[in-house]
Order: C-alpha cells, then structure tokens, then sequence
C-alpha cells in the first residue's frame, strides 16, 4: 500500500514537473498572441514564427496540461473553457513578471523600467500628450547617471557606460471607462490611474488625491424629438427615447451603468467621443461631460435639456500604487518610482488638473510646465 501511495505521489510530483516546463513566459505570450488575433496565421505573423510552430507548442501545453485548449470544431481560434483560464491566469502571471522586473530595475536605477497609466475616457487627451512630451524632455535634460558598482567598473565599462546608465522609462498610456480605470490599477495593470471616482473605500497599498468635480449636461441634436419637448424632461419621456451609453471597460470588476432607464433602447458605444459623435447624429439622446460638449453646444449643433433625473457632478480623482515594504536589512524605507513621481508632482499642480477636466479642445491653456 504505501508503494503504491509512493507511485501515485511521484507520478503527481512529474505531471507538475511537466507542467511547470511548458508553462513558460513564451508559451503565455503565445496564449496571449493567439486568443487576441483570433487565428493561429495572424498569431504566428505577429510572433515572426510559422503557424505550424504555433500549433505543435500548443499541442505540448495540452498534452502537458492533460486538457483541450482550443475548440477544434471552429475554424477560428476559440478558446475552451481551460483555455480561457489558463489565457486569464497567463496574462496575470505575465503583468507580475513584468512587474518583478520593473521593481528590480527601479531598486538599482530608482526609474522605472515602464511606467503604465489608466486614462479614464472623459480625461483631456491633449493634456495628457502634453504631459507626455514634458516627461520626455525633462529625463532628456538630466545628467548621466552614476554606472552601478564601483568606480573601477565604470572605468572598465568605457565610454559607452555613460549613455547605458541614461535614464528611461516606457510610458503606456490605456484608455479606460469608469470602473475599467479603477480596476486597472487594482489588478496590476496600471501603476497610477487618472480619472477614478472619488468617495470609494481604498483599499491598502494604494493613495488618492482628488482632481476635480466634472459637470455633466443632457443633450440631444436639434432634429431630435426631444430638442422641442417641454422641460423638465421626465422619465416617462425619457424612456420613449434609445439613450446612448458608453460600455464600462471593467473585465472582472462589477460595471457601472449611469442613468439608464428598465426597459429603455441603449445605443452603447466604445467611448465618450463615439457617444458624442452618436448624439450629433440624433442616434439617440443622454449625459456627457460639459468640456467635451461644449464647442458643439455653443455652434447650435447639440441642444441642452433639463431633465428631472439630473446627473450629479462627478468628482474624480487619481490614485497610484504604494511601493512595496523593503524586505531586506538596512535598505531603508520603500521608495516611490522617479518616474511616478515626476507625473505625481504635475498632478499636483493646479493648472495641469483644470486642464485634464476641461481642455477638450481649444478653450483652456495648456498643462503647466
């Protein structure tokens, strides 16, 4: 009997082992590559290697796994149900791989390696670009950074040692909707979010700041019915009309819905530009940031009403990620980022927050510099 317990234990011990081998970062971002594309043709295209690579790698993770990937009644690239886990999990494995490897960059140089932000769709994109250009031009003006190590290896590093030591940090900028922007921060996919409502319960390891209150107006195109309907608008009124909504981007967050009747048509679209662009067009009628409105309101191209069922002004805020506790003896207190700290210290500045709320065009000033 306990021969046998022995056999089934080494088994389970090599099944594991097999396991682990095959599931590596290049297998993942294969997952990954595939399920995105939708085809293994477009996948291998986009990796540089032959669909028939593709196929036998994956043949390996099923075979490793003991369990079908991969739909084989569809012509297109469907994910089983294990497929879609293992595609879930692989992606959080690879965001903490790459959140590893950031720390350890962060800890010799104290710059990130990448710095990745969740820009909530009603945020001034124009502001953020500037933003962008700014950070660019102030690591370009710094002075080269000491070589790690000792002088003696700088020496021996040469000349080419000074322009390695140069700081960088890859931005990546995601566009987000309302829970979507929060959620990315949360789950790892984001180190500062700009955008997230204010008033929620934050949760340990992350920081708030406010950024202002964001006014919101209900409009309808001229050629709308309810362009020349009696005000206050109601809710019997209201649902006689397709609303257009933008779909929160939230994936394993609870969506938020706003101001959408039971029972009432929903034109939902990608983004607020998209709604925007929709309610020109008479698609249907609902609320949208007055900054982004504006322009269109005062041309006569869209139509302000009153309804009953105001909308309250959202006040949002940007939150980011605390670093870790230092684990080791005598490193000192954790450190925030240079990188994060230099967009957190724009942030603080008054100006540059009016701006990301309001310049949807040309009616505001530029981000402070």
């Amino acid at each position: 009997m306990l021969a046998f317990k022995y056999d089934e234990v080494l088994a389970a011990r090599t099944d594991m082992t097999a396991a682990r081998n095959v599931l590596t970062p290049e297998a993942l971002t294969m997952m990954d590559a595939i399920a995105e594309s939708g085809s293994f043709a477009a996948a291998a295209r986009q990796l540089g290697k032959v669909p028939s690579a593709l196929t036998y790698s994956v043949r390996q993770l099923e075979d490793a796994l003991d369990v079908l990937l991969f739909d084989r009644r569809s012509r297109q690239a469907v994910l089983t149900a294990a497929g879609q886990e293992l595609l879930d999990e692989g992606r959080r494995l690879l965001e903490q791989m790459d959140a590893v490897a950031n720390r350890v960059k962060r800890v010799a140089t104290g710059w990130e390696t990448q710095l990745s932000i969740a820009v909530d769709d009603a945020i001034s994109r124009t502001t953020m670009l500037e933003l962008c250009e700014a950070f660019y031009e102030a690591v370009a003006a710094l002075p080269p950074m000491p070589h790690p190590g000792s002088a003696a290896k700088a020496a021996a590093a040469g000349p080419s040692a000074t322009h390695r030591s140069t700081p960088s940090t890859r931005l990546r900028l995601g566009n987000e909707v309302l829970a979507g922007t929060w959620e990315a921060l949360v789950t790892g996919r984001a180190d500062l979010a700009i955008g997230v409502g204010m008033g929620r319960e934050l949760p340990s390891g992350f920081e708030m700041a406010e950024l202002g209150t964001l006014q919101f107006v209900f409009a309808v195109a001229p050629h709308h019915p309810l362009a020349n309907a009696a005000e206050p608008l109601d809710d019997a009124e209201l649902i006689r009309h397709r609303a257009v909504a933008v779909a929160d981007s939230a994936h394993r967050f609870a969506p938020i819905t706003v101001n959408l009747l039971p029972g009432q048509d929903v034109l939902t679209v990608a983004n607020m530009q998209t709604k925007i662009e929709a309610l020109l067009r008479g698609l249907g009628c609902g609320f949208a940031p007055e900054p982004m409105t504006h322009d269109h309101i005062a041309a006569g191209r869209l139509v302000v009403k009153q309804v009953r069922r105001s909308r309250q002004a959202a006040r949002l805020g940007y939150a980011w990620r605390l670093p870790l506790p230092a684990r080791s003896v005598g490193s000192g207190p954790p450190q925030t980022g240079l990188a994060l700290q230099w967009w957190l210290g724009r942030l603080g500045n008054a100006a540059t927050r009016r701006a990301l709320l309001a310049r949807h065009g040309d009616r505001v000033g530029s981000a402070s510099r």
